[in-house]
């Protein structure tokens, strides 16, 4: 398996990954419109987090994914520039990750990469880091409208346990206990 953790020079094709992953919501989270401009703030995340699939000597994909109980300080920074970009002290985004869970925030492959298995490599090397960090439940959220998406869920074993809203979109929050 040529998974690893995501370094620096990894910085472009995985900001492309993320859009690609989570399309709406990162104009949310990075209080861009512009794709380019959300995709230039992407780029300055920090890369701890990831794991990315290695083909071809390029990245084909990859996975964010963190224990929920760290999604506040993980997002802090995130919210405080979006309140001084804003001008709004009040304003959240939406809680996405429960504590006692392993949390997949975003994940994909990029399309010359689909239908070659490494979206459950990366899952699996996921679900291992999770269990190399005590963590036993391993959770995600897939839009409703994501049919393709939520059967391979199913497929790797993850559960439905609710229905969440993240920017203004509803998700089944599943879940995977290890």
């Amino acid at each position: 398996m040529t998974v690893r953790h995501a370094v620096p020079t990894d910085c472009e094709p995985v900001a492309k990954l993320v859009v690609r992953a989570i399309r709406d919501i990162a104009g949310q989270l990075t209080g861009e419109e512009d794709e380019a401009r959300a995709l230039a703030r992407l780029k300055l995340i920090t890369y701890d987090r990831y794991l990315v699939k290695i083909a071809e000597g390029q990245v084909a994909g990859m996975i964010l994914c963190y224990p929920g109980s760290d999604a506040e300080a993980l997002y802090r920074p995130i919210v405080e520039r979006l309140r001084e970009k804003t001008g709004d002290p009040w304003l959240t985004i939406d809680d996405e990750a429960d504590d006692g869970e392993f949390y997949i925030d975003a994940f994909a492959v990029f399309p010359a990469f689909e239908g070659r298995g490494y979206g459950r490599e990366l899952i699996a090397a996921a679900e291992e880091w999770a269990v190399a960090s005590g963590i036993r439940k391993v959770a995600l959220n897939v839009d409703v409208e994501n049919d393709k998406a939520h059967a391979m869920y199913v497929k790797l074993g993850f559960e439905e346990d609710k229905r969440i809203r993240i920017n203004g979109h509803a998700f089944r929050h599943m879940t995977k206990f290890l």
